[in-house]
């Protein structure tokens, strides 16, 4: 029986043959699955929010696959259709500049509010457009936004209950958060692809190479700009994850927390019942 689902992320890859292949994560009314197209080249195909639907699916020892004859590529839907919500949507402006303003209260340092106003607002547009990730996390066009607006909004509801307020600069985290994963517009394209860069640079670099430059432009102290950059250095945590250097100030540490807060909680949401989620190490559950 023909099944209609929504992509809600794609990954390409070839077999050890030289064929091409897409890893979908598709979701319907009755739950998420994992299925693997084969011979579908990386330039056609489903795509993120696009209908599918799947006359055949094959289902060998828990592995779900389909042929490229199997499935039928429908519209993007609207927001009438009831599929449209199961994949995650840019979150809106309203959302994004009620969250800088509430933050802004939190500041004292001019020179730094200047810079969170000017590039929170050139930001939103180019960060609505991009995922944050090919798979693993809002893996989705405006996922880069969703992941930086809800590290921004949690740490709007954090500092005024943080233990230790006087031990941090609340300046320094905003921009950092702003700038974390900057880079990634560089390391995909709004298709979620992944660009040259990604391997020649990698984001964390761009990101603290380009918020480097921007705040030296603007005047800011150097030691203040090791401590911001270090920020974004250290936002994933340890070494083994890529980290180029640990969190040593709490304000790295508080970016590092929310950054994986964000990741984990999208991990849980997109991952399917009695799913193996790798990012989690463990399967899923869902109630």
């Amino acid at each position: 029986m023909a099944k209609e689902y929504i992509v809600i992320s794609r990954q390409d890859g070839v077999t050890s043959k030289g064929s091409p292949f897409v890893s979908l994560k598709c979701a319907n009314l009755d739950g998420v699955e994992n299925i693997s197209v084969w011979d579908v080249p990386k330039t056609s195909g489903p795509k993120v929010g696009q209908l599918i639907t799947f006359i055949n699916i094959r289902d060998y020892q828990g592995k779900k696959s389909a042929g490229q004859l199997d499935i039928v590529l429908g519209k993007f839907p609207t927001e009438d259709h009831p599929l449209y919500p199961l994949i995650p949507r840019p979150i809106k402006r309203s959302q994004w500049d009620a969250t800088i303003s509430r933050l802004l209260e939190f500041c004292t340092d001019e020179a730094l509010i200047a810079i969170i106003r000017k590039y929170a607002a050139e930001l939103f547009d180019p960060y609505s457009k991009y995922p944050a990730a090919t798979s693993v996390h809002h893996a989705f066009p405006g996922g880069l936004l969703n992941h930086t607006w809800q590290m921004l909004h949690m740490f709007e509801g954090l500092y005024p209950v943080y233990p230790y307020q006087e031990e941090i600069k609340p300046e320094r985290i905003i921009v950092s958060i702003l700038f974390h994963d900057w880079g990634k517009l560089c390391e995909y394209n709004t298709e979620g692809e992944s660009q040259e860069n990604m391997y020649l640079l990698g984001h964390i670099y761009m990101s603290a190479n380009y918020l480097n430059g921007i705040l030296r432009e603007a005047g800011i102290d150097k030691r203040e700009i090791n401590f911001i950059i270090h920020c974004v250095l250290a936002h994933h945590g340890e070494l083994e994850f890529g980290s180029p250097v640990t969190p040593c100030i709490p304000e790295a540490s508080l970016v590092n927390f929310l950054d994986n807060i964000s990741a984990k909680a999208d991990v849980f949401k997109t991952t399917g019942n009695m799913e193996k989620a790798f990012a989690l190490g463990t399967h899923v559950v869902k109630f």
